[in-house]
């Protein structure tokens, strides 16, 4: 049985430096006080001051500084400890108090034992989760009585399409897919090669597994935009900095969020 779990962590590791010195992550910016979070969640997830939030699949913590600086108490994990570390850095140059941790999030009731008013994940998660039963009974783990998951992802219809936006792949496969492509979503020319495991779920998946764990959907939004060149070439920017397809004609989803209680 191949290793997925070594072979992500290894390439995610190898992406840190290269993440941060990118445009997309823009951190000389997020250092002088710029939040990294976008419209979508800043303005569906407004109340966290003094809420206890865990994000889950933080890469180098950014968004979750960022929900810090709006007054949370948070809590970051990423598989990642080239990612933690850095995210650990930040946290203190910046002098916004944080919790970070570097753990599989399969494996994270072994370290962490406290729960949480909100649960946080976003941009890019689903795809690297090799289950999402187990991921949904994680979530379920962590959260408080009362408490509220948000997710705010890439539309799963999205992950039939190439990056040449041609039809590729199959809506129901749920993979793995082995992927050997260079470069990196910050720099699709950026010179690091190395082999990915990744998985695709439907909208369906991700709502009946946090049904199953007894979570209440509130809602599915559903957006024509995304928060970065997905599809280079066939994306343009609009005046609110989200990319859109060119094409006008096509009229496709390129990001949901949900959020669900407990």
């Amino acid at each position: 049985m191949k290793d997925y779990l070594t072979a992500n962590k290894k390439w995610w590791n190898e992406v840190v430096p290269i993440h941060l010195r990118s445009k997309l992550y823009d951190l000389p910016s997020f250092k002088k006080g710029k939040s990294t979070l976008f419209s979508i969640e800043s303005e569906e997830l407004v109340d966290v001051r003094g809420k206890t939030l865990l994000h889950l699949m933080c890469h180098f913590g950014m968004d979750t500084l960022s929900w810090a600086r709006k007054g949370a108490i948070v809590t970051g994990v990423d598989l990642s400890d080239d990612s933690i570390s850095l995210a650990k850095k930040l946290s203190k140059e910046i002098a916004v108090p944080a919790t970070f941790i570097c753990s599989d999030i399969y494996e994270l009731p072994k370290v962490l034992d406290r729960k949480f008013d909100i649960i946080f994940t976003s941009y890019g998660v689903l795809l690297w989760l090799s289950s999402i039963k187990k991921w949904a009974k994680i979530i379920n783990h962590f959260l408080k009585e009362g408490g509220m998951f948000y997710i705010v992802e890439l539309h799963p219809f999205t992950n039939i399409l190439s990056n040449d936006f041609k039809i590729v792949y199959k809506y129901f496969d749920k993979g793995p897919y082995e992927d050997d492509s260079p470069g990196t979503y910050t720099d699709w020319s950026a010179p690091i090669k190395g082999v990915t495991y990744q998985w695709s779920y439907t909208i369906s998946d991700v709502i009946n597994v946090l049904i199953k764990e007894n979570l209440k959907i509130q809602y599915l939004h559903e957006f024509p935009f995304t928060m970065y060149d997905q599809f280079p070439g066939f994306m343009e920017q609009n005046e609110k900095g989200q990319y859109v397809l060119k094409d006008k004609k096509i009229q496709i989803p390129l990001l949901f969020s949900l959020k669900a209680t407990k």
